[in-house]
């Protein structure tokens, strides 16, 4: 079985690595194929929640924390 990575990256989105399987607020699935990679928005100003679409540049998001 394949791995799924999480790689929460400074001022920017969590880049995941399939097989992963993303359900957003409203219920939708979202598959992430083994061989596949998303990014998913922290900032909250993706037009495109829950992947990240650049926005982050923008509004000058920085994260609070680091992991």
């Amino acid at each position: 079985m394949d791995e799924v990575v999480i790689k929460v990256r400074d001022g920017g989105p969590y880049k995941v690595t399939g097989p992963a399987r993303i359900v957003d607020v409203e219920g939708r699935s979202f598959a992430v194929p083994a061989d596949g990679v998303v990014a998913l928005c922290r900032c909250g100003h993706s037009a495109t929640k829950p992947f990240c679409d650049g926005s982050h540049k923008a509004a000058g998001f920085t994260a609070r924390d680091r992991a």
